[in-house]
């Protein structure tokens, strides 16, 4: 079965709308496993270039399947870049989103938030890094002083180099390097080390979306734990059925 098949057929199985904020992005979807809780906790965070082309569906399939090996999914969404529903992103309100959708879980009974993991794709992953890093960000930053820190961050073919990105990258953060330089080292992977918690990098091989050498760079310099599985394309890293997302499964299982 394809995965665009897989994400069609997922759209029937919504689980339960939670909303964190008045907009109508500011929502996630909690997909509970079977049996009493506390469950441990997946955050899933869809990639697209922040943008609203593309939104928590593309990540249904995943987060179902970590539905069905016992972990809660947590399958949030947030502003993107662009007009329309879904529009209003950009900085801050894309890193407040994920922060407070994040903090939302506090919330939300049946979970066990000592187990929390933030499993990002592409775009997505570039946000799940972030997030993993907001315990250490300066007060007042976007994002600071979680209520909710991830134990584990899962990073699928994600941007780890904001500064080696394409222009989404400056049109998420609202201007260039040199325009806005303090926002780039708030929201940088490279510039958010060291790591504060365990993480992984699942890049596959073959990507041609965003080169692995790239997440070969971020392990080098983070010490991340980082997996390339040969013949593996970008999107294969949301495809429940891929190496790539059974390696990251079976890590935020192993937690």
């Amino acid at each position: 079965m394809s995965l665009a098949v897989r994400v069609a057929l997922s759209a029937l199985r919504r689980g339960t709308r939670h909303r964190y904020g008045p907009g109508p992005s500011q929502v996630a979807d909690l997909h509970l496993p079977r049996g009493a809780g506390p469950h441990p906790v997946a955050v899933v965070l869809h990639g697209g270039h922040w943008r609203t082309g593309f939104g928590r569906l593309v990540t249904r399939p995943v987060a179902l399947d970590l539905v069905s090996h016992g972990v809660a999914a947590w399958n949030l969404e947030y502003r993107r870049l662009g007009t329309g529903r879904g529009g209003g992103g950009g900085w801050p309100a894309t890193f407040d989103d994920v922060a407070a959708g994040i903090d939302a879980l506090a919330g939300v009974d049946g979970l066990d938030l000592d187990r929390v993991a933030v499993v990002g794709h592409s775009a997505g992953g570039h946000l799940a890094l972030w997030a993993g890093a907001r315990a250490g960000l300066p007060r007042g930053a976007p994002g600071a002083g979680p209520v909710v820190g991830p134990s584990l961050v899962v990073a699928l073919a994600p941007v780890t180099h904001l500064r080696r990105a394409d222009d989404a990258a400056s049109e998420l953060l609202g201007g260039t390097v040199e325009q806005v330089p303090e926002r780039w080292d708030l929201a940088d992977p490279m510039s958010l080390l060291p790591l504060s918690v365990p993480t992984l990098v699942v890049h596959p091989e073959a990507d041609t979306t965003i080169p692995v050498a790239r997440s070969r760079d971020y392990a080098a310099a983070s010490g991340a734990e980082l997996v390339t599985p040969p013949g593996e394309v970008h999107r294969d890293a949301v495809d429940p059925t891929s190496a790539s997302w059974r390696t990251a499964r079976a890590r935020v299982l192993q937690w």
